[in-house]
């Protein structure tokens, strides 16, 4: 069974930095992709963030600038992070983890992310 640990949620003033961080564990055969997700009270969920096997990453317009999404260097560890600076109110959500893998898509639990203005 493959299994997302996420770490990092918190409250911080706008203007701020959050490191989210999510390790994946499990028989995952091939990795395919690693990304952050948020949704937001009242709205529907939206990637903010992705990096695939290959390094190509892909950002949501607001965040672009803002925030980058990297992975550790060793692919055994299969960790993904998100690195979030200058955030604002707006970023306020439930930021959660998901896996691409040759067996489907798996999802973390989600960590809470309050920015206060």
């Amino acid at each position: 069974q493959v299994q997302l640990v996420e770490s990092g949620g918190g409250l911080v003033q706008a203007g701020g930095s959050l490191r989210l961080s999510c390790a994946a564990s499990g028989m995952i055969f091939t990795l395919n992709a690693m990304g952050w997700f948020r949704q937001a009270p009242g709205k529907q969920r939206e990637l903010v963030a992705r990096i695939n096997s290959g390094g190509t990453l892909t950002y949501a317009d607001s965040v672009k600038g803002r925030f980058t999404i990297s992975r550790d260097r060793d692919n055994a560890k299969k960790t993904v992070y998100l690195e979030m600076n200058s955030l604002q109110p707006e970023d306020t959500a439930v930021y959660s983890c998901r896996i691409e893998t040759s067996r489907g898509l798996v999802w973390g639990q989600g960590t809470q992310v309050t920015v206060s203005s």
